[in-house]
């Protein structure tokens, strides 16, 4: 008789990816070839260390477990491939933390943070656990006018969550309701009728080449974090690019010079990136030849040295490491290189998302705010 196991697979970080694994192959409804397993994209911790992975774990595999029994009753009806006809009722809390935890696998660790933080808001406005079925269209409304209006959990005093910051955890919230509308896990797409969040503008930081010129000279307490950064200007790569960039990915031609083959972990494009000597000389005095070129620093070490590292150069910005790929944005755009190759040396799938660096570095402004000239007496 068909039958249908949940099975672990160890993976390189210390977790267990779940699966389904069937008594017989099936048609796979991606590839449309015989199959026996079939991933379902969450992962365990393979030695749990707390209570809150214990947990987490415990959650996973429960939910698995109910995924499981799902495509049992689809097998035996014939109707393997996702039509559906039947809807589950499960914790939508343990359905979010799971897509936070996927956060966590891939993409940055400042993004995966957002994603806890914006769980955290979740759990606070439900009160509790709430079932995928009990969701409903107010849910949505009500949680939107929650983030707009909540204090900051994290500030003990009256300060409002920030616009943007509320505009980024409703966007999350909206995310994971399309996946679970996707999974059959809510009879209807609730995303559909949600209003966003409109984000404020804010002011993109930048440093100039000279500013880059003075910190290169200032005295930092990880030399490694200068390094960092100073690719991260020369190049416009995320810290989560450079720091699983390997020397495998790097290359050389007598017509392209210095590139690196690379696939963004945010957006998952495949491009080459060109890169001028002075980046590859950073590269080279990593030490490193094989493998991983940046080892041994996670971005949690450089936070508070990259902050002393500002303050010491006598800079007052407010500058983090990401304004650093900001700075490439920009002083590309200063020297003359045309908005459609920054966007595509950024990695942006849309222009618009280029277009922000506009604003700071306009250049016909610039121009038009010196074509009135006035010859007064006693100015200089």
């Amino acid at each position: 008789m068909a039958n249908i196991t949940v099975r672990k697979k160890k993976l390189a970080n210390d977790k267990l990816s779940l699966y389904l694994d069937y008594s017989s192959p099936i048609i796979s409804p991606k590839t449309g070839k015989p199959t026996r397993r079939e991933f379902l994209k969450l992962q365990i911790y393979a030695k749990p260390k707390d209570e809150a992975e214990r947990t987490h774990n415990k959650k996973t595999i429960e939910f698995a477990e109910i995924v499981r029994a799902k495509r049992l009753v689809q097998w035996r009806d014939k109707e393997f491939g996702f039509k559906e006809n039947i809807n589950l009722n499960v914790s939508f809390n343990a359905f979010y933390d799971s897509v936070v935890l996927e956060r966590r696998n891939r993409g940055s660790y400042s993004n995966y943070l957002a994603w806890k933080s914006s769980f955290n808001y979740f759990k606070d406005f439900i009160g509790g656990e709430i079932k995928t079925h009990q969701l409903n269209d107010n849910h949505v409304k009500k949680y939107r006018e929650y983030l707009l209006t909540v204090n900051n959990l994290r500030v003990k005093n009256t300060q409002k969550l920030a616009i943007n910051t509320a505009s980024t955890y409703y966007k999350h919230f909206i995310s994971v309701l399309k996946q679970a509308y996707k999974r059959s896990l809510i009879p209807t797409n609730l995303a559909d009728e949600a209003v966003y969040i409109k984000e404020e503008q804010t002011h993109r930081e930048y440093l100039t080449e000279e500013e880059l010129d003075l910190l290169w000279k200032t005295e930092v307490k990880i030399e490694k974090i200068k390094h960092l950064t100073f690719f991260a200007a020369l190049t416009g790569f995320r810290f989560s690019d450079i720091i699983s960039l390997k020397w495998e990915s790097v290359y050389k031609d007598k017509h392209q010079g210095y590139y690196i083959k690379l696939t963004e972990q945010k957006t998952g494009n495949i491009n080459n990136h060109p890169i001028s000597d002075t980046a590859y000389t950073l590269l080279k005095i990593q030490g490193t030849t094989r493998g991983q070129v940046f080892t041994n620093i996670k971005y949690t070490q450089i936070t508070r040295p990259l902050k002393e590292w500002i303050i010491r150069s006598g800079i007052r910005k407010k500058i983090s490491f990401h304004n650093f790929r900001h700075s490439y944005a920009t002083l590309q755009l200063a020297n003359g290189t045309d908005i459609y190759t920054v966007s595509k040396l950024l990695g942006h799938k849309n222009l618009s998302t280029t277009q922000i660096y506009t604003k700071v570095m306009d250049k016909n402004k610039i121009e038009a705010a010196n074509r009135i000239n006035l010859d007064l007496d006693g100015l200089s």
